[in-house]
């Protein structure tokens, strides 16, 4: 069973910085992505990617964090960190590590993972 486990969570102020981790197991050495999405608080907001890498290390981020957030991963490729640089109110946010991984047959049963998330919360 796959499993997700962040933390590095927090309160900081505007401007302060924080490393967020993901460890991910239960699954043999199959193709993935790992990624970061948040969910900030309030009636109607969405769930909104954050940054990803894959196992080769390309990154994608999201506009609004790049430059200040940096996504990284162990040799072994199952722990995901999220170095989260100049942080603003808007940065808010419950944010969740996520794991897609590609299916093989025979091999690798694929899906797609969620952890419970780790709260950051960016005081003004």
């Amino acid at each position: 069973q796959v499993q997700l486990v962040e933390s590095g969570g927090g309160s900081v102020q505007a401007g302060g910085s924080l490393r967020l981790s993901c460890v991910a197991s239960g699954y043999t050495y199959c193709t993935h992505i790992m990624a970061w999405y948040r969910q900030a608080p309030g009636i109607g907001k969405e769930r909104e990617f954050v940054a990803s890498i894959d196992m080769g290390g390309g990154t994608i981020y999201a506009d609004s964090v790049k430059g200040r957030f940096t996504i990284d991963q162990d040799n072994v490729k199952t722990t995901v960190y999220l170095q989260m640089n100049s942080l603003k109110p808007e940065d808010t946010a419950m944010y969740y590590c996520n794991i897609d991984i590609e299916k093989i047959l025979g091999h690798c049963d694929g899906g797609t993972y969620w952890g419970q998330g780790t709260q950051v919360t960016v005081g003004s």
